[in-house]
């Protein structure tokens, strides 16, 4: 690896972490020895890069240091190409052009030796039918950021319709369309709507009475609960 490229991986390695950082981990991760690691984050704080620490205790960037733009490696370009493309055939209407807007900011300021991973990409992704929707997803990824109650009419698989009170978690995005994880005032419970059963939707004035990183914790310890349900009936008596 590079010493330019090894300098650029240890800010990004120090950017994920949440605690400090061990020169041992660091040495670990890019296969070089300590004393390496040890010229490299000195050569970095040379360079005005605000990393804090010392050998033994461990290093730590600190908040608000931001890279020069699109300093990407090969797969990550392939990844956000391959990303944004899936976006873009498989998103609502507005995430999609929003997803084909970044490829293009992406590659109007790329090197000229990197613009074929956007013009000509390495990866593909299979086209598949739009799902036929009467509701917008945009108001439904609205009202989750907002943290506000959604209005629904839902037909289930049996054609029954029902109208919902629902405090939207997360909207899910699938080859087959999308899905909506909230919390069900009707039925006191966490519950999977999906979009093209929706025939009505509407973001409500009111707000969720939780905080949303709460919600979203309740819900992963609902769905955590449920597997296990699942695979203590799946094994063998």
């Amino acid at each position: 690896m590079r010493r330019a490229d090894r300098l650029f991986e240890i800010v990004q390695l120090l950017r994920r972490a949440r605690r400090p950082t061990s020169a041992q981990s660091i040495a670990a991760e890019l296969e070089v020895s300590k004393r390496t690691v040890y010229r490299d984050i000195a050569s970095l704080i040379g360079q005005r890069v605000p990393i804090s620490g010392e050998p033994g205790i461990g290093y730590i960037l600190e908040r608000g240091f931001d890279m020069p733009p699109l300093m990407l490696t090969s797969d990550e370009l392939d990844a956000a190409v391959l990303g944004a493309s899936w976006v873009a055939s498989r998103g609502e209407p507005e995430l999609a052009k929003a997803a084909a807007n970044l490829l293009a900011k992406i590659e109007a300021i790329l090197p000229d030796a990197l613009r074929p991973h956007i013009a000509e990409p390495a990866t593909s992704i299979a086209p598949v039918p739009h799902p036929i929707e009467q509701v917008d997803s945009s108001l439904l990824r609205q009202a989750i950021r907002s943290g506000h109650k959604v209005a629904l009419r839902y037909q289930d698989d049996q054609g029954a319709v029902s109208d919902r009170i629902v405090w939207p978690v997360l909207l899910g995005y699938r080859d087959s369309g999308r899905i909506m994880a909230a919390w069900c005032e009707l039925r006191g419970a966490f519950r999977y709507f999906l979009t093209d059963r929706m025939t009505e939707a509407t973001v409500l004035t009111d707000r969720i009475p939780t905080r949303r990183a709460a919600l979203r914790a309740l819900w992963q310890t609902a769905m955590d609960e449920e597997r296990e349900r699942y695979r203590q009936a799946a094994q063998p008596s």
